[in-house]
């Protein structure tokens, strides 16, 4: 039996299709700096848990939360929260 908020752990090429309305151009290119540990890599190297109310990306290095992304009706909200840098490769 499946729990009704079931999670998933993938990658952050999921965050292309959540944030496609916030940012443009494919976003898993974007390096992201964690204020936690310093560590600086694409989004798409990110760890993510995904469900149907939106995603949490984790620093790989460190797993501090570096953003949240939640789907609210027609939009989307993205909290920031320990990514110190976003920037284009």
């Amino acid at each position: 039996m499946r729990a009704e908020n079931a999670t998933s752990t993938v990658d952050g090429n999921v965050l292309a299709g959540l944030l496609a309305g916030v940012l443009d151009g494919d976003v898993t290119t974007l390096v992201g700096v964690c204020a936690g540990c310093g560590a600086a890599a694409a989004l798409a190297e990110t760890v993510v848990e995904i469900d149907e109310a939106g995603a949490i990306a984790r620093c790989r290095s460190c797993t501090h939360t570096l953003l949240t992304v939640l789907q609210e009706g027609d939009g989307v909200r993205v909290v920031l929260g320990m990514l110190r840098e976003l920037r284009r490769g």
